[in-house]
């Protein structure tokens, strides 16, 4: 049963996807009109209960058909520079952002509707959820049947593997992760853990990394098809079975982009210990059971022992703060360097950079690679927003690493290591081939 607390929780403004829950709002209205509970208790009528989800079904379909027209429209509009007026979708929800391909909604709805039955349902109406991953499925098929999938970017942390936990060799994610591989499609782990040395990348994913280099099905070109971007987007680390840990430090002149390359190291600094000052404040106001972390390229709050768990509302409280307060500053308000703040779960980070940076470093790196076989070069074409895919699991404005990611490249929203495994059995389905 929903808690109280839970509900309340739950519409912060902070804590809601604008996009989603219009939507929702749109389809609450059928499922008032059409549901007709009182079916359930007349007598059990098939017909009756076949003829409200016929209905249901076919209103649900006319709404998000005409979202994804409007989804349409608003892409015109984006790409006309020359316009200086907003989509209507852009009137109806002021936070919407890029779409880098049309989205195929009424298809997924009906692909999904005939897993979750959202369509028969007399007295929960189309949930969140629902909703969720009816955009990914419509991502996903755009990407594929109506595109072309090139790279595919995944978070570490509950996407492919537990909250603090490992990729293990029998993760079920392995043999889709290495389906993809097979298929050309390129990889980049883009994750927050900022490690500076392969061997603590090797620990966490190490069932994949053995994988692929005992792999016999894997070309050497398709192996090499896997890169590391560690904290979010300053450590990066390319698959090399000669080198050890299977990973080879990549120096940070081959792939800085021009952009980051304009990062000085004194604004970095400044901007730490902005952060870090901010940080420290919050463990005296919060009385936090926490100690400060600082690195070279971030700084964060971490629990005293492994077995404590500071309260979810500190955590997002700690980062509201500390963002507004780097905002506000004279390093945050130059703009000269980005920033993220997120919410770990048990922890809090400022990261140098965010995952839009990451991805993009992925998107340039693997067109570099392939056209030169050395590092970055602006002159070269990289892999574009339209055929790039990331897989994460925080796509919150506020305190959610991988929302940046949505502003180079298409997006897919999971909750859980089991919903990444859904997800490319839908891909490889609609690539062709099925994992089983």
């Amino acid at each position: 049963m929903t808690s109280r607390y839970r509900v309340e929780y739950a519409l912060k403004t902070h804590r809601r996807d604008q996009f989603i829950e219009w939507i929702k709002g749109l389809l609450a209205v059928p499922f008032v009109l059409y549901s007709q509970p009182q079916g359930v208790f007349e007598g059990q009528d098939g017909s009756l209960l076949l003829q409200t989800r016929e209905e249901a079904h076919r209103r649900y379909s006319e709404i998000l058909r005409d979202v994804e027209l409007m989804i349409d429209d608003h892409i015109v509009h984006q790409n006309d520079s020359q316009n200086p007026f907003p989509s209507k979708l852009k009137l109806l929800v002021p936070s919407i952002g890029p779409f880098f391909t049309r989205l195929p909604l009424e298809a997924a709805f009906k692909l999904q509707d005939g897993k979750r039955y959202i369509s028969s349902r007399r007295f929960v109406s189309p949930s969140f959820n629902d909703i969720r991953l009816i955009l990914n499925t419509a991502q996903i098929m755009a990407v594929t049947t109506h595109g072309s999938l090139q790279l595919a970017t995944f978070d570490g942390d509950v996407t492919l593997y537990d909250d603090g936990q490992s990729l293990e060799p029998n993760s079920p994610v392995i043999p889709r992760l290495i389906d993809l591989l097979r298929k050309n499609v390129k990889i980049g782990i883009v994750t927050a853990a900022g490690y500076t040395t392969a061997e603590r990348y090797y620990s966490r994913l190490h069932g994949l990394l053995n994988h692929i280099a005992n792999s016999t099905e894997l070309t050497s070109v398709q192996k090499k098809s896997l890169i590391i971007m560690g904290g979010e987007a300053n450590y990066l680390f390319e698959f090399d079975t000669t080198a050890e840990h299977l990973l080879r430090p990549v120096p940070m002149d081959e792939w800085l982009t021009p952009e980051m390359a304009t990062w000085s190291e004194k604004d970095i600094t400044s901007l730490l210990d902005v952060a870090e000052v901010a940080l420290q404040d919050c463990i005296k106001s919060l009385n936090l059971p926490a100690t400060l972390m600082r690195k070279d390229r971030a700084v964060g709050i971490i629990p005293l022992n492994p077995e404590i768990r500071i309260p979810r509302e500190s955590l997002e409280e700690t980062v509201l703060v500390v963002q507004k307060i780097l905002e506000l500053s004279t390093a945050g308000r130059s703009r000269r360097v980005p920033f993220c703040a997120f919410n770990g779960g048990r922890d809090v980070f400022v990261d140098i950079g965010d995952k839009s940076w990451g991805v993009t470093v992925c998107q340039r790196w693997f067109s570099a690679a392939a056209t030169t076989g050395d590092g970055l070069d602006e002159g070269k074409s990289f892999i574009k927003g339209e055929n790039t895919l990331h897989v994460g699991d925080q796509f919150l404005s506020a305190g959610a690493n991988d929302f940046r990611a949505r502003s180079v490249g298409t997006t897919a929203w999971i909750a859980s290591p089991a919903e990444t495994v859904d997800l490319l059995d839908e891909l490889a389905d609609l690539m062709d081939k099925k994992i089983c």
